[in-house]
């Protein structure tokens, strides 16, 4: 099987610059050498069957694993092997689960105003006044998820796909650099996947967006490149119907 190994050096363009990363558990290779370019401003979107190395990636970009070689770069120059999950948090790279992790018991805004406190914690948050511009800020942001008629219900009493939202929407107000979204159309109804590609397209540009998905026609939605990992390698890369036409990647993931 060919896999898709050349070098290319990094640019002053590239939001995150991952090249040559192994990662090895008990020895089985969860990532082989993995090589991968997002551009400023880019929604990428990340397929492969499962054990192709997606989660073990977005463990590394995000500081929860520390790969045994290879170079991870964010914004050219700021090496993330060198950093915790916090200090990645905090350096503009935000990663949303597949299970949404809002708190149920406060409400829609309370979440959103939450996350806008960022390290001061729940108690903190909830008891201090907010400025104008943060209050315009939360609103923009509902605004942008569809929830500005949720604003004042729990967030337990949400729809899954609202839910899903709610967490992006957290992430976004955090203004992070980079995105990175997990399987967001998960247990999803048609009309939410089709809102929440609509809402990750209309964020794109102002944040890179990296999106893992198995969902083809939410991939299809999303008008994106799309990557395709195999055994913890790049196997393809370039436009949704490139992909679904290469023959490597029909006989390892498509045509299954």
């Amino acid at each position: 099987m060919n896999i898709v190994t050349q070098h290319i050096e990094p640019t002053e363009k590239d939001i995150l610059y991952v090249s040559g990363v192994s990662v090895s558990f008990d020895g089985f290779k969860a990532l082989n050498s993995l090589s991968l370019i997002v551009k400023e401003g880019e929604m990428r979107a990340i397929i492969g069957p499962n054990g192709a190395g997606k989660t073990t990636m977005m463990d590394v970009i995000t500081g929860k694993v520390k790969p045994d070689t290879g170079d991870v770069l964010f914004k050219g120059s700021i090496d993330l092997t060198h950093h915790d999950e916090a200090d990645i948090a905090n350096l503009g790279i935000g990663r949303k689960f597949q299970k949404p992790t809002v708190i149920e018991s406060l409400t829609v805004f309370e979440n959103l105003e939450l996350a806008l406190a960022g390290p001061k914690g729940v108690f903190n948050s909830l008891f201090h006044r907010l400025s104008g511009l943060q209050r315009d800020t939360i609103h923009k942001t509902l605004e942008t998820i569809a929830l500005t008629e949720k604003v004042n219900e729990l967030a337990g009493a949400l729809s899954h796909g609202q839910k899903q939202w709610l967490e992006i929407g957290m992430l976004m107000i955090q203004e992070p650099d980079l995105l990175l979204v997990d399987e967001p159309a998960a247990g999803m109804t048609d009309h939410e996947t089709e809102v929440t590609a609509e809402l990750l397209k209309s964020i794109t540009g102002q944040h890179s967006v990296v999106v893992v998905e198995h969902d083809m026609d939410f991939i299809k939605a999303l008008e994106s490149p799309v990557t395709v990992l195999h055994e913890g390698s790049v196997l393809a890369e370039g436009s949704l119907d490139a992909v679904q036409n290469n023959e490597k990647v029909i006989e390892v993931y498509l045509g299954r």
